[in-house]
């Protein structure tokens, strides 16, 4: 658990075939941001806006973009970066790439096996995937096919189901758990409501028309999940199998963690021997007691602006939540898009980046072909703009890098 070798120096699955038409598509995306209008129009609108959208006024998911705007660089020149590499180490292992794919809920109903196609993807460049708790596909399956998988768990209600997630996420051979804290209360998901979404999804005329009027996702997606694998089910949420997605009278049930405290992780800490990521806070007094509880390391996160509407920025928590971090790795995720993005939480001290949504735009568009498309357009950003920094190793990031426009 402590070897700094590459996680993905023999890759583990061949790069997929990527059908021409695909290819096509693909080469007309030049940045992360391209994906999100091709999933557009290629997404049923319900699927679309759940994936897209944000809480009530999304002042979050606003702010999470924002803040990027207050900082600038001041590059050094005449330096050879004939050198650069991009590679971190991150929780005792070595990664290509300081980014990883952030863990999001039913990806494999936006794109076919969308799970399978991030996870195999990251394990193949050698970056962070977290596999979230209310994915389509088994953790198993998709640990034995990208073992050095994460996996995120939402808390069930009572300790007994808690327990029991545990020790299956501990069969499946999973090393890093990473507990999201952020979600004891549901949220006032309106955005989900304009747009017809539910989950799970219930049989109805819209739904029938939503599937004709977007043949490519209902023939290339859902049927074609249907034929070969059945109909899906939320698999990890507990230690049982849960609901179907489509279900005319199961609901999805995600209250009752009200009472949920601190005293849950120190039972987990003491039940998990693996890595322990707390994810979901901003203040840094949770960052204090998430190591004093014996966490390895935290993501600050608002939850990508779903949760709670006017929740800073976490690259705003970043630098008090460093001060009182000790030896806990500090990563960060919501709203990153660019490699310069990616550079300024890391010139802050961050240790990585997690980036979703669009991974789950590029899993609906190009399978397991679009997310390594869109993994090697952040690389060949990074790496530029590491030389244009005048860098050959991220370690020579530092904050004095960064002007404050906003008080300049």
């Amino acid at each position: 658990m402590t070897s700094d070798a590459p996680v993905a120096s023999t890759p583990p699955h061949a790069p997929p075939k990527v059908p021409w038409w695909v290819a096509r598509r693909l080469s007309r995306i030049l940045c992360l941001d391209d994906f999100e209008p091709v999933a557009k129009r290629h997404l049923p609108g319900p699927l679309f806006g759940y994936v897209a959208g944000a809480v009530e006024t999304q002042a979050s998911y606003r702010d999470n973009r924002a803040v990027f705007d207050e900082l600038g660089f001041q590059h050094r020149v005449l330096r050879d970066v004939s050198q650069r590499q991009s590679s971190i180490s991150l929780l005792g292992k070595r990664y290509s790439a300081p980014f990883g794919i952030a863990p999001m809920g039913i990806c494999s109903l936006t794109g076919y096996r969308g799970d399978l196609a991030q996870a195999r993807a990251a394990a193949r460049a050698g970056i962070p995937m977290i596999l979230s708790g209310s994915s389509l596909i088994r953790l198993e399956e998709v640990m034995a096919q990208a073992p050095d998988t994460w996996f995120q768990a939402y808390l069930p209600a009572e300790s007994s189901q808690i327990d029991a997630l545990i020790d299956r996420v501990a069969r499946a051979g999973v090393e890093t758990l990473v507990v999201t804290v952020d979600s004891a209360v549901v949220p006032n998901r309106e955005n989900n409501l304009r747009n017809g979404f539910r989950t799970p999804l219930r049989p109805s005329p819209r739904l029938f028309w939503d599937g004709l009027t977007h043949p490519r996702w209902s023939l290339g997606t859902f049927l074609r999940t249907w034929v070969r694998h059945g109909m899906p089910h939320f698999e990890n949420n507990t230690a049982e199998r849960g609901a179907a997605i489509i279900s005319r009278h199961v609901l999805r049930d995600f209250s009752g963690r009200e009472h949920l405290d601190w005293s849950e992780l120190q039972r987990i800490r003491q039940r998990w021997q693996g890595r322990l990521v707390i994810k979901g806070l901003l203040n840094p007094e949770d960052v204090a007691t998430a190591r004093a509880d014996g966490a390895d390391g935290v993501i600050l996160s608002n939850h990508g602006g779903r949760q709670l509407d006017g929740a800073v920025s976490p690259m705003r928590a970043l630098p008090a939540a460093l001060e009182v971090a000790g030896d806990m790795s500090v990563m960060i995720d919501s709203g990153f898009r660019r490699g310069t993005d990616v550079l300024k939480a890391l010139a802050l001290g961050a240790s990585c980046a997690f980036i979703g949504r669009p991974f789950n735009y590029a899993a609906a568009i190009g399978e397991e072909g679009g997310v390594d498309h869109a993994i090697h357009l952040l690389m060949d950003e990074i790496r530029a703009d590491m030389g244009m920094l005048g860098i050959n190793r991220l370690e020579e990031l530092e904050s004095d890098a960064l002007i404050n426009l906003a008080r300049s």
